[in-house]
């Protein structure tokens, strides 16, 4: 699940509202951390907004961090965190938290967009959940 969320630029593919990422660059900081500043645009209808972030791929750690850097918000961070729970067969099965906080600068924007991203951001659990099936297929106890 780890490297799922960790290929972002797939979710285009998937994830509500993601209409492109456009990975800046990319560095191994050794101890298995890789950090990467990208461009995610989210659309929905005639509204398009594009907005950077620093995502800290800590793989030792099983977390992964987004780090709001500009775009449309006055804030914005995310956090996926991964805590194995698989047994037997099931070995490679884990529970995955998400987190995200985000304030709009705009108040005009906020209504626009708002409880639509409030929607989509409960919808988002279940894209993550539908491409881990397609990819590593649902394992059966």
């Amino acid at each position: 699940m780890f490297d799922l969320v960790a290929d972002v630029e797939k979710y285009p593919h998937f994830v509500p509202l993601c209409s492109a990422i456009k990975v800046r660059s990319r560095a191994a900081k050794g101890d298995g951390m890789t950090v990467m500043v990208s461009d995610m645009t989210v659309a929905y209808k005639m509204i398009r907004q594009t907005y950077a972030s620093r995502v800290t791929l800590d793989r030792p750690g099983l977390k992964i961090v987004v780090e709001y850097l500009d775009g449309p918000f006055s804030r914005m961070q995310n956090r996926w965190t991964f805590h194995p729970a698989g047994e037997g067969p099931n070995k490679e099965a884990c529970d995955v938290e998400f987190f995200i906080d985000y304030e709009f600068k705009s108040r005009t924007l906020a209504m626009l967009m708002g409880a639509m991203f409030d929607t989509a951001f409960r919808k988002f659990a279940a894209a993550f959940e539908q491409r881990a099936d397609e990819i590593y297929g649902r394992q059966r106890a």
